[in-house]
């Protein structure tokens, strides 16, 4: 492929604010390599255990997982591939993630898939995708974490039991303040969550860092993780073995 999905998804000005070091990671994955990085968490999952047997449902499908632990090492592998969600969906461009965490209790992976699509970045989580998150996408220009990528969800769907959930942040003002939450489905609308997502370069260590949270209004933070790791694009020795 020869551009990413953040790239066919973001303005050209918004790419071009990218630390140098990040347009590798966000770029698209030449033929025939694959993205590789290896770093620690300092944190993962949350420390509110009422809503580990929530998560222990989306862990079956390698989107999140019950834990809290601190110093968990971790890989990320990145793949280019096309991905089609639905019947009748065209397949798109995509980056497909495998995020492994060494956690005491052994080795867990996530999965997801993101992709270009006409509404803008949207993430697939999970091995079957049942759950999708629509994207905004902000560059810093200044400040501090200039040249970051910050992605903010503006839209949350949940597919179960042959439907579709879905639950969208909502930007005008009025009886419903921004933020507030809509959910299209037969039951009533539950508080929507965001997920925030920043990655950025630090120069003086030489490492990538990333810091996932996803929150709801009233109940805060339900999962994070972030951490720091060191990432490279190399040939894909693994596809190469196997045809």
């Amino acid at each position: 492929m020869t551009r990413s999905p953040y790239e066919l998804s973001a303005t050209p000005d918004v790419v071009a604010r990218l630390h140098p070091r990040l347009r590798a990671y966000f770029g698209a994955i030449p033929p025939g390599h694959v993205g590789r990085g290896e770093g620690v968490f300092d944190v993962v999952g949350t420390p509110r255990r009422w809503l580990w047997p929530v998560l222990a449902v989306f862990a079956r499908d390698a989107v999140m997982f019950p834990v809290w632990e601190r110093h968990v090492p971790f890989t990320v592998e990145n793949r280019a591939a096309h991905v089609g969600r639905g019947t009748r969906r065209e397949a798109r461009v995509a980056v497909r993630a495998l995020r492994t965490f060494h956690l005491r209790g052994g080795d867990r992976t996530m999965v997801d898939a993101i992709t270009a699509e006409p509404a803008g970045l949207v993430d697939h989580l999970g091995r079957r995708g049942r759950v999708s998150a629509r994207l905004r996408v902000e560059v810093d220009a200044d400040g501090p974490d200039v040249g970051a990528l910050r992605l903010v969800s503006t839209h949350v769907a949940f597919r179960a039991l042959g439907r579709e959930f879905r639950a969208r942040r909502l930007a005008r003002r009025g009886p419903r303040a921004a933020g507030a939450s809509l959910l299209s489905g037969p039951r009533p609308a539950p508080i929507a969550p965001r997920v925030t997502l920043v990655e950025r370069f630090d120069d003086e260590a030489d490492l990538q860092r990333v810091s996932l949270v996803l929150t709801a209004p009233v109940i805060g933070t339900l999962y994070r993780y972030e951490g720091a790791f060191r990432y490279v694009i190399a040939p894909d020795e693994e596809r190469g073995r196997h045809g």
